[in-house]
């Protein structure tokens, strides 16, 4: 039997940009993607500290070291630039791989979305 388990997770970034005419997606700072060990396209869910929402897109890759944190398309309508989320990736592992897997955590600075 396989399990649903957090795989890895960008921890508080601060939402720079949110783009209601785009196609959809969130727009993530490459040095953090490669942190979390997130590639482009991959499904992640988006938790809206500031206001609770989940929401599920997939991951564009935006420019490296830019901080750029931008919500698109329908997902702009649940985040606004200044909120508080979290990025997270899950996978499915057996319960005996659970038990021993150890998921990636990335907390960067909220204030610049960089990498500490």
């Amino acid at each position: 039997m396989l399990i649903t388990v957090m795989r890895s997770k960008l921890h508080r970034l601060t939402v720079t940009q949110a783009d209601l005419n785009y196609v959809g997606s969130v727009t993530i700072d490459e040095d953090l993607l490669d942190a979390a060990g997130l590639v482009e396209g991959e499904k992640v869910q988006i938790v809206n500290v500031n206001n609770g929402e989940r929401i599920e897109t997939y991951t564009i890759v935006g420019e490296r070291g830019s901080g750029v944190v931008c919500l698109n398309g329908p997902a702009a309508r649940r985040c606004a630039p200044g909120d508080i989320i979290i990025v997270v990736a899950y996978g499915m592992l057996t319960i005996e791989e659970a038990k021993s897997f150890t998921p990636t955590v990335v907390f960067p600075d909220t204030a610049t979305n960089k990498l500490i």
